[in-house]
């Protein structure tokens, strides 16, 4: 939703609750203060402690394999490789192979060229076993002395979990069934110098996770899978829209206005023109003009940048596909979004239904519509249909207890609140949200039937907005009177309203034919199809906070 409260701004107002309580309470809040510096300083004190073991055996190990760094120099052997011919991958491999018994993979020897980390290593006598992982997953290496030699049994033998090696052999399976690849050639390719996390005790903290996340993808087989699956979901997506008659174009993202969507910006000076610009909050407005310019169905997935909260659903920089489509509305929006979400689902994953936040969800169409007074009305029994002054709707907020903000005091903006607060929650299925205020909707067209709302919609999942669309805005009159609006909301504090953007509205002034517009969320959809409830899990460089924080 356009005021949706971020999980910051929600523990913003708590964290007030309660230092307004402990101000009533200065005894009680004495005591708590009292309790929980002892808190702090034993947990202090205990982590400095774990903290000078860790670094003392983590130094003794990286000294270990440093000295083994320089024993390979000494015997010719280049420690961080060369390029090495790697023609297969682990999963390739037991996909080819993996039914076949050990007596047919012995009469056909299928040789093999891999290359990975050492993962697991163990010896029994001449007979050496690593379980090499690379980015398709995980496969035993055997190293058998009698067929390698001595030499290089060796170089095996003092390698440390986490090198980088090659192996050139044949496909087999051991007495105990399990796929392997026997070596006949073993290439060391990079020594890792510094010892991967214990499996046991190391990388639980999930900040660490997505501070390093380097070691994540190495430790954790569902991140990188995650990360491999992420821009399989964005190609299925290019292929629909190119395969519907979109054109997918690329727009600028350092910004001279600030507009296309209600958000705090990123800024930046320009030294050449000597000029302040925004890193963009949306690609709409350019994606528009190239409608005015006559290109009749365009798409943009790139990035977009708040300078907003961070929480499960937000990050400052995130990805989305915007889309406008010349001669379309919002019902024409709704039956794209349907059949978009169903063709990635069928192309990517092969069925519909997904486990996300605990439910399933079922992403074939028609999906639900709900008009935003109607739910309103539904869930409080508060009637935004009624005419009303701006007096009356703050009453009916107070009442029941929706905040609101000085520059919300219009009845669009409290509507909004109210569908936050109660409406939003309640949805689990997609849901077309649809019927919002003008108030809150600056670039979608008036309801013909009623100004006071817009051909707009937003799909949401579990409570999430996964999409926002508009039957767009073409009446440059209304668009510059919208703009204006805008900033007398910016001159009463509103740090989210829109600049004015003359050049946009000159464009429309050429004429925009009527429009259908819809932008989405990548990320959340990567979420819901990958059933992970933190954007931080499908962003492979989430924005973190600093350590020393």
């Amino acid at each position: 939703m356009a005021e949706e409260m971020t999980k910051e701004e929600k523990a913003r107002i708590k964290e007030e609750r309660r230092k307004a309580f402990l101000a009533a309470h200065p005894e009680l809040a004495a005591k708590q203060a009292e309790a929980e510096n002892k808190k702090a300083k034993v947990k202090q004190k205990a982590e400095q402690v774990i903290s000078t073991v860790s670094e003392i055996a983590e130094n003794d190990q990286m000294q270990a394999r440093i000295d083994k760094m320089n024993a390979l120099r000494e015997m010719g052997i280049d420690p961080f490789g060369q390029a090495f011919d790697q023609k297969d991958h682990a999963a390739d491999i037991r996909a080819a192979y993996g039914e076949k018994t050990l007596e047919e993979l012995e009469s056909e020897a299928h040789e093999v060229s891999i290359a990975g980390r050492i993962m697991t290593k163990r010896r029994m006598g001449k007979l050496g076993f690593i379980h090499l992982l690379d980015r398709s997953g995980r496969i035993q290496i055997v190293v058998n002395q009698r067929i390698v030699g001595d030499e290089i049994y060796n170089l095996f033998k003092a390698a440390d979990l986490g090198d980088i090696i090659g192996v050139k052999g044949t496909v087999m399976k051991t007495a105990a069934g399990e796929l392997s690849v026997l070596v006949q050639e073993y290439t060391h390719l990079c020594k890792a110098l510094r010892p991967q996390p214990d499996k046991f005790h190391g990388l639980k903290d999930k900040e660490e996770r997505y501070r390093r996340r380097y070691l994540d993808l190495i430790q954790n087989d569902r991140s990188r899978e995650i990360a491999i699956l992420r821009p399989r979901i964005i190609r299925a997506i290019q292929r629909w829209m190119d395969d519907h008659g979109y054109i997918e174009v690329e727009t600028p993202i350092l910004q001279p206005i600030l507009g296309g969507a209600n958000a705090r910006p990123f800024a930046t000076h320009h030294n050449a023109l000597d000029k302040d610009f925004y890193l963009r909050i949306a690609t709409e407005l350019p994606l528009k003009r190239l409608i005015v310019g006559d290109l009749e169905r365009v798409y943009e997935i790139g990035r977009i940048f708040r300078n907003e909260g961070m929480d499960l659903k937000h990050n400052p920089e995130f990805t989305t596909m915007e889309a406008y489509c010349a001669y379309s509305d919002l019902e024409g929006m709704m039956e794209m979004n349907e059949q978009l979400f169903e063709y990635v689902a069928m192309e990517v994953f092969g069925k519909t239904e997904f486990e996300f936040m605990g439910k399933t969800i079922n992403l074939k169409g028609p999906y639900k519509r709900w008009n935003m007074v109607d739910a309103v009305k539904e869930v409080t029994g508060v009637d935004f249909w009624q005419p009303m002054s701006v007096e009356e709707a703050l009453k009916l907020a107070e009442e029941h207890n929706v905040e609101v903000a000085p520059h919300q005091h219009t009845v669009g903006h409290i509507i909004s609140l109210f569908f936050d607060q109660f409406c939003e929650d309640k949805i689990e299925q997609p849901t077309f949200v649809y019927g919002h205020p003008i108030e809150i909707s600056p670039l979608a067209k008036k309801n013909p039937k009623d100004p006071r709302f817009t051909e707009r919609f937003e799909l949401e999942i579990m409570g999430i907005e996964m999409d926002n669309a508009f039957g767009e805005l073409n009446d440059p009159i209304d668009q510059r009177q919208r703009f204006e609006k805008q900033l007398e909301a910016k001159a009463q504090g509103d740090d989210e309203a829109a600049e004015m953007d003359d050049d946009y509205v000159e464009a429309l002034e050429y004429g925009l034919p009527p429009t259908g517009g819809i932008g989405m969320g990548i990320d959340r959809l990567v979420m819901l199809m990958t059933g992970c409830d933190s954007i931080r899990d499908v962003l492979l460089f989430p924005t973190m906070k600093p350590r020393e924080d």
